[in-house]
């Protein structure tokens, strides 16, 4: 499969995405747990069906020492015992944040507060920037039908 655009020939793209990745960036140096980052990352990916996401994510965190265990649990999170209360709530708070279309209330009052036991206010914000950074670029993936499996550890950082 050959992608409908090359993001990195586009002129405008080219404007656009080096403010939109320097956002991703923030978020990298922000005080949410780099493994919470990459799974809520794999979790929004997988809910949008973007291959390209989930190869990057999968890959990000096998190489940050995540075990392939919770890696291939992630997608089942709720009957696995693998991931800690913390990592539940953000991953519950990333699904409903994704799905706002299947929920016409978006992220419920319960959802946040199991959310706001684990995370203070700055990582709050970070996941939630997070949750909503990985739909835009998700989408924009899979708009243009990027292809996975070619994605090497830090190619984007």
């Amino acid at each position: 499969m050959d992608a409908r655009l090359n993001y990195f020939a586009s002129p405008t793209a080219g404007k656009a995405l080096k403010y939109f990745m320097s956002a991703g960036k923030a978020l990298k140096e922000s005080s949410l747990p780099a493994t919470t980052q990459e799974l809520v990352a794999l979790r929004v990916s997988q809910i949008n069906g973007c291959a390209v996401c989930i190869d990057m994510h999968t890959k990000e965190a096998a190489a940050a020492g995540e075990t392939a265990v919770r890696l291939a649990l992630v997608a089942a999170w709720r009957e696995a015992r693998v991931f800690t209360e913390a990592e539940r709530a953000a991953l519950e708070l990333a699904e409903q944040g994704t799905r706002v279309a299947d929920a016409a209330d978006g992220v419920s009052d319960e959802v946040w507060a199991r959310a706001a036991q684990h995370y203070d206010e700055d990582q709050l914000t970070a996941l939630v920037i997070l949750v909503s950074f990985m739909n835009t670029v998700n989408r924009l993936n899979i708009i243009t039908q990027q292809p996975a499996g070619d994605y090497e550890v830090g190619q984007f950082h």
